[in-house]
């Protein structure tokens, strides 16, 4: 280990596989303390479509970045880079190991390298381009041909971008606008970089099919949980779809559902049951989605080390439980 940087540990992964309960592990073994790389879990109320962990679930480790601003403030990676930062200076000053744990790639890329958005931010024709672009979807809701743009100017990003992640797909467009050049360019240079930090990135993977029925069974849970009726809560408080918070995976889906029932003034319980059915799928089939971009970012990370959760469960022979046991002494031993 690099004596001269701070000392960093990355543990992340696609959506569902597992990196909750290994985390917790991990930190108590490392005396650590948790970053959260987020996007979702970061904003108050949004919970159970989140998985957000829990008090109980954290089991007395300190947990940061975890339920901090209301729903309608525009969390994103400058955001996150910049209180990132500031945590595991904080953190190393006790004396304890920063972990950053969640599956927003862009977000740990941003921290490793130190990546900087300030001339961007202040760019006035990036804000105006930016308004342009949003003001057109606003108006037209016509996310295709923004979508058939990217993939014309930057096919990399619109390979990993999803159609009706907005923000993003306006981002991409937004920094082709300003610099010529694609973003996906852009971070595969910001990749090649040396990270500011004594770092180890860890990246958990399973068997797709496993991990796909993990997924579904997650969202299942969250139905269960009472996901719909958070989200009505969400809507009485005057959030909207226009808020970043609001485009996450399982709010989005449940947001359109719920304007559909009201604008149509629908109330067969049959048809309601079957637009809250389909919305549902949607979740299910965009969250795997997801966990397929997850892992196409990774892939393009470099210094990544892989746990590969079957390969340590011996093709499922051994319990969960036991599984993470063997990744964590895997990691410390790595560590030491």
């Amino acid at each position: 280990m690099n004596e001269d940087k701070k000392k960093l540990i990355v543990l992340t992964g696609p959506t569902a596989v597992g990196k909750t309960d290994l985390s917790i592990n991990l930190a108590k073994a490392m005396n650590g303390e948790i970053i959260s790389a987020d996007s979702a879990q970061v904003y108050k109320g949004l919970d159970i479509g989140s998985a957000k962990i829990t008090n109980e679930e954290m089991q007395g480790v300190r947990h940061h970045l975890i339920d901090v601003y209301k729903p309608d403030f525009p969390f994103d990676v400058t955001v996150f880079k910049n209180e990132a930062k500031r945590l595991v200076d904080e953190i190393t000053s006790r004396g304890n190991v920063p972990i950053v744990v969640g599956g927003t790639g862009f977000y740990i890329q941003a921290l490793l390298y130190d990546i900087d958005f300030k001339n961007e931010e202040e760019d006035s024709s990036s804000r105006e381009y930016r308004k342009e672009l949003e003001d057109y979807l606003a108006e037209t809701n016509d996310i295709d041909t923004l979508y058939d743009r990217l993939k014309t100017v930057d096919p990399v990003s619109a390979e990993m971008i999803h159609k009706n992640n907005h923000r993003k797909v306006i981002r991409a467009l937004e920094f082709y606008h300003i610099h010529g050049t694609p973003i996906s360019e852009h971070n595969a240079a910001e990749r090649k970089k040396e990270s500011v930090y004594d770092s180890r990135y860890y990246v958990l993977t399973m068997n797709r099919e496993r991990l796909y029925s993990r997924i579904e069974q997650r969202v299942d849970i969250m139905r269960d949980a009472g996901l719909v009726d958070e989200v009505k809560n969400l809507r009485a408080a005057g959030y909207n779809m226009s808020m970043n918070s609001m485009q996450a995976i399982g709010y989005k889906e449940i947001f359109q559902a719920l304007d559909r029932i009201d604008s149509e003034a629908i109330q067969d319980p049959e048809l309601v049951k079957q637009i809250m059915d389909d919305a549902f799928f949607l979740i299910k089939m965009n969250t795997r989605h997801f966990a397929k971009r997850q892992m196409t970012w990774f892939r393009r990370e470099k210094d990544v080390i892989w746990l590969d959760k079957d390969i340590f469960s011996d093709n499922y022979s051994l319990s969960s439980e036991e599984t993470d046991k063997m990744i964590l002494e895997c990691i410390l031993k790595d560590n030491k």
